[in-house]
């Protein structure tokens, strides 16, 4: 075994994954087998409908793959029940959208603080400790005078920034970043980028980004490409 794959936090064995429209099967991914290693800021790219969005639901437990297997940070999450697939999920993985997700009747701080009070299900939760390392993140991205505005007070380049920050208050092992500049003008996604490979350089945070822009990808230490349901590369 080589030692990429000794390092790997993402193995992924002949995963295939089809839709069913009626009685006709739609094949969107086929075979596909690659690692991730630890630490690798890893970009996928192809046309629409490539399968790239699907894979990254697959990698995030989302979505469940036809056939093969997928082992992510040391588990097999196909084999994982729905309860344990979302605490696995909480645990490991942050997941970044296209479109936001914030929620629009609470503060950016509360939107940030949320998966963590979430995640914990629990009455002894430090609350204290979350608002601080929420504050803190948002520091990180540049947020720290946002605290208490709620997200229609912002504009797309700082609710996205927020949405990283939030994506990380679970210290997350996999950060899954789906087109995360697609709704942002040039300006905006150079400064989203910035954020995402400091996360990469400074904290060893592995990054996986579904990206149809070439200067997005130039970022990444590895870049897939896939076409209809295919690795090219």
């Amino acid at each position: 075994m080589s030692e990429e794959a000794n390092n790997s936090i993402i193995k992924i064995r002949d995963v295939q994954k089809s839709y069913f429209r009626g009685s006709m099967e739609i094949p969107v991914l086929n075979n596909i087998t690659f690692d991730v290693s630890e630490g690798e800021f890893l970009a996928l790219m192809g046309p629409s409908g490539s399968g790239k969005t699907t894979l990254l639901n697959l990698i995030a437990g989302i979505d469940k793959p036809s056939k093969g297997s997928l082992t992510i940070a040391g588990t097999n999450i196909a084999q994982l029940s729905e309860s344990a697939l979302a605490k696995w999920r909480a645990n490991t993985i942050g997941f970044i959208f296209q479109f936001y997700h914030l929620l629009g009747e609470f503060s950016v701080l509360e939107n940030v603080t949320l998966p963590a009070l979430i995640g914990s299900k629990s009455s002894n939760v430090n609350k204290k400790a979350i608002l601080e390392r929420a504050a803190a993140l948002l520091e990180m991205v540049g947020m720290s005078k946002r605290l208490n505005h709620l997200p229609g007070q912002l504009s797309g380049g700082e609710m996205q920034r927020v949405a990283i920050a939030r994506a990380l208050i679970n210290n997350p092992r996999l950060l899954l970043c789906d087109e995360p500049t697609g709704n942002l003008d040039s300006e905006n996604g150079l400064k989203i980028c910035s954020i995402l490979k400091d996360l990469n350089n400074k904290n060893n945070t592995t990054i996986i980004i579904v990206t149809h822009d070439e200067s997005v990808a130039r970022l990444a230490t590895k870049v897939i490409h896939i076409k209809d349901g295919l690795i090219l590369n």
